[in-house]
């Protein structure tokens, strides 16, 4: 397993054991309470920086767990797997290319390349929300930030052949496996209800990557890639949320 992922997930199963065991004996359009909740959220984002040389616009889907305290500060771990179709390195293959700029599968035909763009990242963020005391004293502006790690590549698909040059192990000199720390901000609405089920997010989302190429040589270039790089993302984020009630969120009682 990946070293910075496990240390997510170490952080990740933290949060479960420091979690109120109880929360306070008032209705959740009442009072400010402390409860967790997890989530799960759509992003739309639009690349800047050395990130836009090389993809265009991405979606990404994921998951949260997030402990908001009656103070209205939030300490929450999200987790993102980024997709997209849209890759402008696709220069990278020139070497293995025929005139007719076709590749040639090991059957001796013309072999359906496709690049897309995969990768993720996750953070630990904290943040508050501003509450208005309507529709109730949980819900209002969200604002978070915090740090993580993020990893891309570009994925070459040659789809439903074989190409000797490009194997598991020789694709790895194409693919540019990118990775380092990455800085999020969000800031958006956050809305809880009477009833478990309706309860929803919806905001903007600043990643900053700050990252390298991790990739012992580059078959293209004949070389090693060592600049360093700052992957830059910006988007809309929805996403539902379901509270961790004991009991239904109308009451809460201490255990």
């Amino acid at each position: 397993m990946h070293p910075p992922f496990s240390r997510f997930l170490l952080a990740f199963a933290s949060l479960f054991v420091f979690i109120p065991g109880s929360v306070a004996q008032k209705n959740i359009n009442d009072s400010s309470i402390t409860f967790s909740f997890v989530g799960v959220n759509y992003g739309y984002m639009i690349p800047g920086g050395d990130l836009a040389k090389r993809f265009g616009n991405n979606s990404s889907v994921g998951g949260s767990y997030t402990v908001k305290l009656k103070s209205q500060w939030i300490i929450s771990a999200d987790g993102q797997f980024l997709f997209g179709k849209s890759v402008k390195e696709d220069q990278i293959l020139a070497g293995i290319t025929t005139l007719e700029n076709k590749i040639i599968g090991d059957d001796g035909a013309y072999a359906d390349v496709r690049f897309y763009e995969r990768g993720y990242h996750f953070s630990l963020s904290v943040g508050r929300i501003f509450t208005f005391n309507k529709p109730n004293p949980n819900s209002g502006i969200w604002v978070t930030a915090g740090a993580g790690f993020i990893q891309h590549k570009i994925r070459i698909d040659a789809v439903s052949q074989n190409v000797p040059s490009l194997t598991k192990e020789y694709v790895k000199g194409y693919d540019r496996l990118t990775n380092g720390f990455e800085l999020r901000e969000f800031i958006g609405y956050a809305f809880f209800g009477k009833k478990r089920l309706i309860n929803f997010y919806a905001g903007v989302e600043f990643i900053q990557g700050f990252t390298q190429n991790r990739r012992n040589f580059n078959f293209d270039t004949k070389e090693r890639d060592e600049s360093k790089r700052t992957d830059l993302l910006t988007g809309i984020r929805v996403g539902w949320l379901l509270p961790l009630y004991k009991r239904p969120p109308e009451k809460y009682y201490l255990y």
